[in-house]
Order: structure tokens, then C-alpha cells, then sequence
């Protein structure tokens, strides 16, 4: 069994698994182990991740990339502003106020939403996976931002629901780093703690994290980020990634040469590291920035920092180490692998949640990007509010409420700074029935709030409560954060498990509940697709999946008869020339070159293809017979010579008295001539046959009859010639006689 994790990138995706032997990156179906962010559409069928990209210049408007920042987003939402300047395709508002891609599909304008793009290319990283690992993959643990809201958390468990995938955790991509520095690290003390700064400057965004690691423990102190400086747009202020690239390994002034950019006209020009960094001066202060607010927020000082690690490969670039050095006092460290990191990650903790492989334990504790406030009407001009949880709390984490209420209330939920800005909306949760079996006066409701494993808030209970009962709502925080671990889909570990922490969340039973407690519905209303709507996308994936998996099938049909047409017309003129005669030959190119541009004329199903394929098969096959059986007769022949002149060395030997052979009787030894010659008169008439017939003729008998004739031969003289010697007793010896012993007198 293997775990999987996958790092779902704005630019380009990896796939790692956790297996015996221990972790491993998954290479694609171009043997590439990064899989770009793509999903094109055409006239036919699909095109996903390596393909995609290739085909995007000739098909550039229905080509779609860079829509991991777009999950979950509402159409009238900042950031889709921010990347209609880095996309070609066409967005377009849904109904429902979401965003939406029109592309041209199987020769028809048609729609999709983020969500179903992002699963498409999802369903292409599962076959790829499976493909490697040879199994069903079904869970696994996938990356995102840190700075990822909870409606875009929610929408990417979405996209996972889709594309049939379970997941068992959504994992911050600096925690997914952390996690592979942390677990193979050796010499970790148990008090006192090693803190390391993550910096993780990707494609599209920054990101930075300090971390403390324990034996066996890691909690996230604090992250920051900006989601607007990445490689790309480095890439805008100097309009070139390739020259970027030369730069970062090259100190020297390098050549930048545009060929037919205009009017066909070219472009020559030079750049060096000096002027990229002042062209790209703005954001080489915004990563500063970054990385001066997380010692801020963490009010750590330099001398408590044991690393700083470097992941991502926009931190390739020099003037970007320098920032950190700045910004640190130390030179960053580059030991982890600065593409796959994440992924690895990923799969270590998909290891940790799944029963079915055995791992060390190690506890994680990341933390909360944004301040929650809960909001709540009073009265008709009053409101209430509070802080549930602030920025950089722990998660996972639940806490209680105490509400008096006579009615149902509803409790707003948003990001605290912007608590009026429907982009930080995070939903409403509706307590219900709160009157059952009151008298008139306010019931006493204990509210749970929950920030889950995959940093998703909830309201996910309400009680009402014996006023005169002590509370017995304490919290196991310990139970609550392993039943969110809990695998979904799980008929039962194949292995047992290993660790004491995988025996309790396995065998967690539900909590009883009090009887001064009385269980309230609660209505939330939360941005998220509904079973039905998902049910839809699921159903439209599968027809999708279908129509591409017809059309690969045609076109490998298309490619099979084009690749037979030109091997055989490269054949008749070569090796199979002497088999044919002119005729024969004429009629066969007549018909490969009418097949030929037939291919070419009109898009034909897989039927079709197959049956053009047999038809030339049909009037190769006798050719190609005849060359088999021309060099199948030789080599049979030559065998059948050889048996023929072994057997006469064996007679010539029997009859000069060798003593290998003497124990055959003589008239054995005349049987064993007589079949001899019989083969012999009969090959020699078969070679004289054969000679006689012109190669491009089909011969009256197949070489099928000389290898039977040959091995009859051998199954009647080799038993005669290899019968045993007789067995010769031996004399039964007599014993020695003692010999006498002489007497010693001293």
C-alpha cells in the first residue's frame, strides 16, 4: 500500500508516495516528475498537464493554467482582477456568482467552473499515480496556500470530491515542508526546542513560516506571505523567464534575442544581474517586507534561529538569497529539494493518517492565518461580537460558547479585519429548535466551534444545558484533533497499526451524552457546492474521461495503420522485395498510397482505422508468409543437416569398436541406418524441391512438415543410441585378516 501526497501548484504539480523502501517521486507519462498546472480542450477530446502545455501556443484561448489561486473565488473578488492580466482564456460569471471559463469543447462554446477544471487536472495526477504504484488510489493528503480562505478550503475539498478522491488532510505547503525537514531529523531534544525559518517563494506567491521542532513534535509559531510576488512575476518586469533563469546561475551580462517579434523583425538586447534587480526593485521589497513582519509577529530574535530553509524555485534566484540573508543574519540552507519538498511532505502525513502503513509518530500543530469573529444580533439595534480565534492560534482546535436564548439565532462568521468585505465571508450557522422544552425563560446553549484539520471553521454543535448541571463540557482536545484525522473510506487496516496515537483515533467511540444535555440542530449556510451539484460535476467528468479515453483509443488506431503503411512500402522495397513479383508489388503500393491520403482526408472512427488495417494485413500476410517460411526452411534444414551428420559420426564410431557405443546390440545399431537413410533420401528430395521454387511463389509444403519429420527422427534413434550400460556386479570382498600382534615385555 502506498500514501500519496501532491503538491497542487499554480504552475506545476507533484506527486510523491510513501511506501516501503520509503519516499518516492511519481513521474509522469512523459517520465517528467513535474506535471505543469494545464488543462486544454479541443475539437475531440482533452488535453492534461505535459500535453497540455505543449499543444498552449496553437491553442492558447482554450488552454487554462493558473486556476489553483481561482478555487473558490467569487467572480467580483480582487484577485480574479489581479489574473486576467496573466490569462488568455476567457472568464465569464456564473449564476451562481462563481467563476467561470468558456472554452470551445468537441466544437461547441461551452462553460466550466474553476472547480471542475482544478479536478480534471486532479483525475490526470491520480491515473499517473496509479499507473506508478500499480493500485487505486483513493486517499491522500494535497497541498495549498497558507494563506487559503475557508471558502477556498472548502472549494478545494470540492475539487478532490470530484475527481473521486478522499482526502485526509488539506496541508499548509510551509507545514508540508517543515514536516520533511523535521521527521528525518536526527539529535531533536525534548525540552528544548530548534526553531527553524521556512521561506517558500514559488511561482505565483511568498510564503514564510518559523517552526520549532521537538523529538517527535512540530508546531508552526507564525506564517506570513504575499500572494502577488512569485517567479512570475519577476518574469513581467523583465519579460523573459528563460534570461531569468541564465541569471541566477550566470553573474555575467547575458544576451536576450527575440526572433520575428514583430513584422518579422528581431530583437537583440543584454541584460545582467544589476538591472533585473532594478527593474524588479518593488518586489524584492515586498519580500523583505514578508520576511521582517514574521520575526514581528513571532517576536523572535536572530539568535534563537538555528536555519533557515529554502524551497521553491523562485529562491534560486540570488537577489532573493541575499534578501533573507539580510534579513536573518545567516546564510540560508538548501538541504531539502526545493521542487518536491511539498509534496513529500504531503505523503509523509498521508502516511501518518493512513492505517494501512507503519510510520514513527510525529505530532503536528499548525496555525490559524486569519483572525475569526463571530457576530450575532442582540437585539433590533444591537449587535454582538467576538473574537473566536485569533490569527496564528493553534489548529486544529475547538472551543466553547455560552449563548442565553429564548429562539433560534444565527451566528455570522468572517475574517475579523475585514469583517464587511464579502471576499472574507466565511458563513452563517443557524442554532434551531432552541425553545423545545423550555417554560418561557432563556435556555442556557453551549455552542462548539471547530478550525478542523484542514483549517475549515464550523459550528459543529449546540447543546442546551441544565442551568443548575456543572458543566461537563470539557473538551479532549487530544480526541477532537484525531477524529478529524480519522480515514474516511477505510474498511479496516491490512497491517496493524504501530503507534499507541492510531490505536485510540481507531478506536474512538462516540460520546455519550449527558442527560442534562439536549442536542440542537444546527443549519449552516457556508460556500460550498451541494451533493447534487457535486453528483453533476462527478457525472460530466465521467462522460469527459469517457470521450478522451474514444478518442486516445482512435487515434492510437490512426497511428497504427499510418505506422503500417509506411513500414511495409519501406519493406517492399528492402527485405521483402525478392518475395513478391511485379504485379504483386504494383497492386500493393497502389493500395498503400490510396490509404495514405485517405488517413489525411477525414477524421475517421476506431472501426474504421481497424478495418482498413486488416485489409492491408489481408494482402501483406501472404507475403510475409512466404519470408518466414523461406527462413524457417533454412534454419530447419540446416538443424535436420546436423542431426543427419551426428548420426553417421555415431555409426562411424559404433563400427570402429568405440566403447561409448559398444554396448548397443548390432541390430539396433541397423535400425538406427535404416531410418538414416530413409531422412536422408527424403531431405534431399525436399532441398531439391525447394530449389526448384521461386521464392515469390508460396511453397507446396510448409517448414512446419521438415521440423516434424526432424524431431520424429530424433524420437527414434535417441532413445536407442542413448540406452544405458549394463550394470557390472562386483565381487563381494572378503574380510581382512587381522594382522598379529607382538607381545611387549619390559
Amino acid at each position: 500500500m502506498s500514501a500519496v501526497g501532491i503538491d497542487f501548484g499554480n504552475d506545476t504539480c507533484y506527486v510523491a508516495v510513501a511506501r516501503a523502501g520509503g519516499l518516492e517521486t511519481v513521474a509522469n507519462d512523459y517520465s517528467q516528475r513535474a506535471t505543469p498546472s494545464y488543462v486544454a480542450f479541443g475539437p475531440t477530446s482533452r488535453d492534461l498537464g505535459t500535453s497540455a502545455k505543449n499543444k498552449a501556443i496553437t491553442n492558447l484561448k482554450n488552454t487554462v493554467s493558473g486556476f489553483k489561486r481561482l478555487v473558490g473565488k467569487r467572480f467580483q473578488d480582487r484577485t480574479l482582477k489581479h489574473e486576467q492580466s496573466y490569462s488568455p482564456y476567457t472568464f465569464q460569471e456564473l449564476p451562481n456568482g462563481n467563476v467561470g471559463v468558456k472554452v470551445s469543447y468537441l466544437g461547441k462554446d461551452a462553460i466550466f467552473t474553476i472547480q471542475q477544471i482544478a479536478a480534471m487536472l486532479l483525475t490526470k495526477l491520480k491515473d499517473i499515480t496509479e499507473t506508478a504504484c500499480q493500485s487505486k488510489v483513493i486517499d491522500c493528503v494535497i497541498s495549498v496556500p497558507i494563506f487559503f480562505t475557508d471558502a477556498e478550503r472548502r472549494a478545494m475539498l470540492d475539487v478532490c470530491r470530484i475527481a473521486n478522491l478522499n482526502v485526509l488532510r488539506l496541508m499548509n505547503e510551509p507545514t508540508a515542508v517543515a514536516l520533511t525537514y523535521g521527521f528525518y531529523r536526527q539529535g531533536l531534544s525534548d525540552s528544548k526546542p530548534q526553531k527553524v525559518v521556512f521561506v517558500d517563494m514559488g511561482h505565483s506567491a511568498i510564503q514564510a513560516s518559523v517552526c520549532e521542532f521537538f523529538q517527535g513534535k512540530l508546531r508552526v509559531i507564525c506564517s506570513t506571505w504575499d500572494y502577488c510576488v512569485g517567479g512570475r512575476d519577476i518574469d513581467n518586469c523583465m519579460e523573459c523567464e528563460k534570461l531569468k533563469k541564465q541569471l541566477s546561475a550566470n553573474p555575467q551580462v547575458l544576451p536576450l534575442n527575440i526572433e520575428c517579434f514583430m513584422e518579422d523583425k528581431d530583437v537583440n538586447s543584454c541584460m545582467g544581474r544589476e538591472k533585473l534587480e532594478e527593474l524588479c526593485a518593488d518586489l524584492f521589497k515586498r519580500i523583505e517586507a514578508v520576511l521582517k513582519n514574521l520575526l514581528i509577529e513571532a517576536n523572535l530574535p536572530l539568535n534563537e534561529i538555528n536555519a533557515v530553509e529554502l524551497v521553491g524555485g523562485s529562491t534560486r534566484i540570488p537577489a532573493v538569497k541575499n534578501i533573507i540573508k539580510k534579513v536573518f543574519g545567516m546564510e540560508p540552507s538548501t538541504t531539502l529539494n526545493q521542487d518536491e519538498a511539498v509534496a513529500r511532505g504531503c505523503a509523509l502525513q498521508a502516511a501518518m493518517l493512513s492505517p494501512n502503513v507503519k510510520v514513527k509518530e510525529f505530532s503536528i500543530m499548525d496555525v490559524q492565518p486569519f483572525s475569526i469573529q463571530l457576530v450575532w444580533v442582540i437585539s433590533k439595534n444591537e449587535r454582538g461580537d467576538i473574537e473566536a480565534f485569533k490569527r496564528n492560534h493553534p489548529v486544529p482546535f475547538s472551543k466553547l460558547l455560552t449563548f442565553f436564548r429564548k429562539e433560534d439565532f444565527t451566528l455570522d462568521a468572517y475574517y475579523a479585519s475585514n469583517a464587511n468585505d464579502s471576499e472574507f465571508f466565511i458563513g452563517s450557522f443557524t442554532i434551531k429548535n432552541v425553545n423545545q422544552g423550555q417554560s418561557g425563560e432563556s435556555a442556557k446553549i453551549i455552542v462548539k466551534l471547530r478550525v478542523n484539520i484542514h483549517g475549515i471553521f464550523s459550528v459543529c454543535s449546540a447543546v442546551i444545558a441544565d442551568k443548575d448541571a456543572k458543566e461537563n463540557a470539557n473538551l479532549d482536545q487530544k480526541s477532537e484533533d484525531l477524529m478529524d484525522m480519522k480515514a474516511k473510506n477505510c474498511d479496516g487496516p491490512s497491517e496493524p497499526i504501530v503507534n499507541e496515537e492510531k490505536k485510540t483515533f481507531f478506536s474512538l467511540k462516540k460520546h455519550k451524552k449527558i442527560p442534562q444535555e439536549i442536542e440542537l440542530q444546527i443549519e449552516p449556510k457556508v460556500p460550498q457546492l451541494s451533493e447534487s451539484e457535486v453528483k453533476t460535476f462527478m457525472e460530466t467528468e465521467l462522460r469527459m474521461i469517457c470521450q478522451d479515453s474514444s478518442e486516445e483509443k482512435r487515434i492510437n488506431a490512426k497511428n497504427s495503420l499510418e505506422e503500417y503503411v509506411y513500414e511495409l512500402r519501406n519493406r517492399l522495397s528492402d527485405d521483402l522485395n525478392q518475395y513478391l513479383d511485379g504485379p504483386e508489388y504494383d497492386n500493393i503500393v497502389i493500395k498503400l498510397n490510396q490509404t495514405e491520403e485517405w488517413i489525411y482526408e477525414e477524421e475517421q472512427n476506431e472501426a474504421t482505422y481497424k478495418e482498413r488495417l486488416s485489409e492491408l494485413k489481408l494482402m501483406a500476410d501472404p507475403i510475409l508468409s512466404r519470408k518466414f517460411e523461406h527462413e524457417q526452411r533454412l534454419a530447419v534444414i540446416a538443424e535436420f543437416q546436423n542431426i543427419i551428420s551426428e548420426l553417421k559420426n555415431i555409426l562411424a564410431a559404433y563400427l570402429s569398436g568405440d566403447p561409448r557405443y559398444a554396448h548397443i546390440p548390432a541390430k539396433d545399431m541397423e535400425q538406427v541406418q535404416r531410418i538414416l537413410d530413409q531422412n536422408e533420401g527424403w531431405l534431399q528430395q525436399q532441398i531439391k524441391d525447394y530449389m526448384e521454387l521461386k521464392v515469390h511463389l508460396s511453397p507446396p509444403n510448409l517448414s512446419e512438415l521438415l521440423y516434424n519429420q526432424k524431431e520424429k527422427l530424433k524420437e527414434e534413434v535417441f532413445p536407442i543410441l542413448n540406452q544405458p550400460k549394463p550394470q557390472v556386479e562386483e565381487p563381494a570382498s572378503t574380510p581382512a585378516e587381522a594382522p598379529p600382534q607382538n607381545d611387549v615385555q619390559c
